[in-house]
């Protein structure tokens, strides 16, 4: 799921935990045979849904209730549920999420758990570490993984002359542009039929724009610029984990956002705010020929009635391909009073059967690789490639997130830095400012 929005949830959280009192919840963890878990994304509940015959067999008398809230209500519901001492027994959470739930005590270290029950970390493939907070301590089992791919219309690419092969080999740098440039420009055409790379093309008055908008204001950029800075060797923080500083102020990333800035600026590109609809249906009006998403959306926007949608790794840099992958992973209440089953649920749905039978959906990319095999095979026989997002894994072009200190703080501060940025109010200047502040908030 997108960072960006779980992050501006955080942070009505945390204003709605500053005016609430304790108070009842019918999803409350409350003892018995009963196992609470919650999630925001109503697809993934569907999906686990098919876990629960398994672990059931498994576990006679362990009863399973899953819950979906919208990912607006979802943190607010937490942070009531932690006040109330009524939070669910389990819940799925993001990497952004991990310092705030840990700092406050919210969620249980797992080391003696997983210690005691023989539960073997190593069947992941990726996230484990994202999850270990500041004590060193496991405070997530992971559940999937997430990152950016290209989405192109196929017709649209078709009729600029441009194939397939063409959008999933494009590469990039940051002073021309390299092939990406070329097509974006190819792909980008006036409302008089002229292309953006053809000589009288009207950049104020565009039919069809090469990409969907890379200007965002969440703070790493999960879908729009950080896989084209990723390839230069730039990383957010600092450091991996806990970083002292968001790098906004390194050359390479500034170069980047001008560019990216640039698109826009040379009508290539809706500019920051000027199309509100989600990148499906940008695809679907024909508004724009390309989307950068994320991974979490393949199985949906290439479904879009009447339109024939590809799907393509992100753009090669000078470094290779590269980008920012967010791990989402099981949290334990630590206020459960049933933890030896919740631990059970927690663990089966760290397993390759759970994976395997949840991730056919492609509603996740499961963190075990013999079940992302499994969700790629299937998801293969119905007509949907996603091979590349197994490539991305096995070729080491994911970079975890870092988990961070004084999330909430970060986001308040750096949103609206970028998006002044991006509407013209602020240029490049304001990049040393928003890496000055992120080191003040992130030593507190």
């Amino acid at each position: 799921m997108k960072i960006s929005r779980i992050a501006t949830a955080l942070a009505l959280a945390g204003l709605a935990a500053a005016s609430l009192t304790a108070c009842g919840n019918d999803d409350s963890a409350g003892g018995g045979n009963t196992v609470n878990w919650w999630t925001w994304d109503e697809r993934q509940a569907a999906s686990y849904q098919k876990c629960l015959p398994g672990f059931q067999q498994a576990n006679p008398g362990i009863t399973v209730k899953i819950s979906q809230y919208a990912v607006e209500d979802y943190f607010t519901k937490l942070t009531a549920g932690f006040v109330s001492g009524s939070a669910p027994d389990a819940f799925q959470n993001s990497v952004p999420l991990l310092g705030a739930y840990a700092g406050q005590g919210q969620i249980r270290a797992l080391d003696d758990l997983i210690a005691k029950s023989g539960y073997d970390l190593s069947v992941f493939d990726i996230g484990v570490d994202s999850w270990k907070y500041t004590d060193g301590k496991q405070y997530g089992i992971p559940l999937d993984w997430a990152a950016a791919a290209i989405y192109f219309n196929q017709d649209k690419v078709t009729e600029a002359g441009l194939t397939a092969n063409d959008i999933a080999t494009m590469t990039w740098n940051p002073d021309d542009g390299g092939s990406f440039d070329k097509v974006v420009a190819r792909l980008t055409v006036d409302k008089k039929g002229v292309r953006g790379d053809q000589p009288g093309f009207d950049k104020k008055n565009v039919a069809t724009y090469g990409i969907g908008s890379l200007a965002a204001s969440d703070f790493n950029g999960q879908t729009s610029w950080n896989p084209f800075v990723s390839t230069l060797g730039w990383r957010l923080g600092d450091k991996p984990a806990w970083p002292t500083k968001l790098e906004y102020d390194n050359p390479d990333f500034i170069k980047t956002l001008e560019y990216v800035r640039g698109l826009g600026d040379r009508g290539l590109m809706p500019v920051f705010g000027q199309l509100t609809a989600a990148g499906g249906q940008q695809l679907g009006s024909g508004a724009v020929a390309m989307v950068q998403g994320g991974t979490w959306d393949a199985t949906s926007i290439t479904k879009i009635p009447g339109v024939k949608v590809g799907v393509a790794p992100t753009v090669q840099g000078p470094k290779g391909r590269s980008m920012i992958s967010n791990s989402n992973a099981n949290n334990i209440y630590v206020g459960t009073k049933n933890l030896d089953a919740t631990w059970k649920w927690v663990t089966y749905m760290g397993s390759e059967a759970c994976q395997s039978a949840a991730g056919v959906d492609a509603t996740f990319l499961p963190s075990i690789a013999a079940s992302l095999k499994v969700t790629v095979d299937t998801q293969a026989q119905q007509g949907l490639d996603i091979s590349g997002f197994v490539n991305a894994l096995n070729n080491g072009e994911l970079y975890p997130a870092p988990p961070t200190a004084n999330g909430q703080e970060v986001v308040d501060t750096i949103q609206p830095l970028f998006e002044a940025y991006f509407t013209g109010e602020r240029n490049k200047d304001v990049f040393p400012e928003m890496a000055a502040k992120t080191r003040e908030i992130l030593a507190k």
